[in-house]
């Protein structure tokens, strides 16, 4: 009997062993598992050369004004792409629920907005460290010098009558809008829209539209300096952390982010980005402007006459924007240290060629540019085929002459690279000297003035097309 109790005691024991090691075998597999996850998730964005950011286009996020890319999230986005060593590229939609479905469905690797931190988000997605804290409000209109017209401010939300309020459709703001109605004795009725900002409610409120709106703090007090009607006093929700959000399975891109955070924090580059766009008097001012995108949807000026004569050429009028940004900022007037001029920065004798001079009108000026990019056109090599490829090629060809990008072609080929793609091979011809010669300078070295540029010149435009896309109708 006493012999079987020491037998059954060992095999329990020896089970009970059998079971922490299945355990920690199971354990250890999850962990080499979630590592190689890690070091999967940052390594296929480096392999695919590029970040995905998402996020909205509204009035401080992401935005146009008189023809250069601005915003918040964008400037932080630029801020993390240098600290990656990598480019990004955005996907801008008003609608943060077709935002989260983009990242489910790793079409994007980072919302880049300020998205509260709950409990019931961090099902969704993992929060990255919090850029700073806000809180909800309840947008009202002001009762107009009289009295008797329009509502009185409420002032608690016990006295919130049975009315509509509308609120921007936001998953990860579900809870602070359930909060809302039960601080209203469910009086309240909530109206989630798609496909609008704050910025979009703030507006309807202000011009009586509709009645009540619910809005982040922050935003809403950019908004109040140029819609002054606007009351948001009154407070609806505690105070919340803002972050960016990743996949759960984006664990090496978060633990890079936080390290970025954290320096953007202790360097001080956080806190003057917000204050650019939350304490700045001049973005009340922006609302104001036929040129910023989310009321005027203009470049410029001479936005009918791009529109004409991109057609010249079967181009995107954007991208002919974006080119002539790069020229001149749209300013008219223009004159380099080569005698280059107006608003298309061609050189006297080319201007002359195509039909125009420093004189000339905006229309004539950019007539002759596009006549300009019609002659490069012609004289590119039909072996660039693809349409990307071409418009690189063109844009380089604009800048430095067609000659010198043959030139460069020619010294790709012959150095065993593609003569057909630009970005890595025959830019690297054209800028810098061969790996493969040591003796054979760039093209561009000993003939170009302090002011000529041309490292970055066309991707600084295909980049910039790329924001006018997402934002500036077609």
């Amino acid at each position: 009997m006493i012999q079987s109790k020491k037998i059954y005691r060992l095999l329990r024991n020896v089970s009970l062993g059998l079971i922490v090691v299945i355990i920690a075998i199971l354990i250890t597999r999850n962990l080499l598992s979630r590592k190689e996850e890690e070091k999967s998730a940052l390594s296929k964005i480096r392999e695919r050369g590029y970040l995905v950011a998402l996020t909205d286009k509204n009035t401080l996020n992401y935005f146009v004004y008189r023809g250069e890319p601005m915003g918040y999230e964008l400037s932080l986005l630029e801020s993390f792409s240098r600290d990656l060593g990598i480019p990004f590229k955005i996907i801008a939609s008003k609608d943060v629920s077709k935002l989260a479905y983009y990242l489910d469905h790793n079409i994007g690797d980072v919302i880049a907005l300020n998205l509260p931190v709950t409990h019931e988000g961090k099902s969704l997605v993992q929060f990255s460290q919090p850029f700073g804290e806000t809180r909800l409000v309840l947008v009202q209109r002001k009762p107009a010098s009289d009295k008797s017209i329009g509502h009185p401010v409420i002032k608690s939300l016990q006295d919130f009558p049975a009315d509509t309020v509308r609120v921007r459709q936001n998953i990860f703001f579900t809870p602070f809008y359930k909060l809302f109605i039960r601080q209203t004795g469910h009086r309240a009725i909530l109206d989630e829209l798609q496909g609008v900002s704050q910025e979009d409610l703030v507006r309807l409120v202000s011009e009586g539209q509709i009645p009540y709106a619910i809005c982040q703090e922050n935003l809403v007090m950019v908004y109040k300096r140029y819609y002054r009607n606007i009351d948001a006093s009154l407070v609806i929700s505690p105070l919340f952390s803002c972050s960016w959000a990743v996949r759960h399975a984006s664990d090496s891109l978060l633990t890079r982010m936080n390290e970025w955070i954290s320096q953007v924090k202790s360097s001080g580059e956080l806190k003057k980005t917000y204050l650019d766009y939350f304490d700045n008097q001049r973005i009340a001012g922006f609302f104001q402007s036929d040129y910023f995108s989310i009321s005027g949807k203009k470049l410029s000026p001479f936005d009918p006459d791009i529109r004409k004569y991109s057609r010249w050429i079967n181009w995107d009028w954007r991208l002919l924007a974006s080119l002539i940004y790069e020229e001149s900022n749209f300013r008219l007037g223009q004159l380099s240290s080569r005698d280059a001029s107006g608003l298309m920065q061609l050189m006297p004798e080319t201007a002359a060629k195509f039909g125009a001079d420093s004189l000339s009108s905006p229309a004539t000026q950019i007539a002759a540019g596009v006549r300009y990019i019609r002659y490069l056109e012609h004289n590119l090599p039909v072996e660039i085929t693809h349409p990307r490829e071409r418009i690189q090629f063109l844009l380089a060809s604009y800048n430095v002459g067609i000659g010198r990008i043959l030139a460069a072609r020619e010294k790709a080929k012959k150095f065993g690279h593609d003569p057909n793609v630009w970005n890595g091979q025959v830019d690297y011809y054209l800028l810098k000297k061969s790996k493969k010669n040591p003796y054979g300078t760039a093209d561009t070295s000993g003939f170009l003035p302090v002011d000529y540029k041309m490292e970055g010149f066309v991707d600084d435009i295909m980049n910039r097309y790329q924001h006018y896309k997402n934002i500036i109708p077609e």
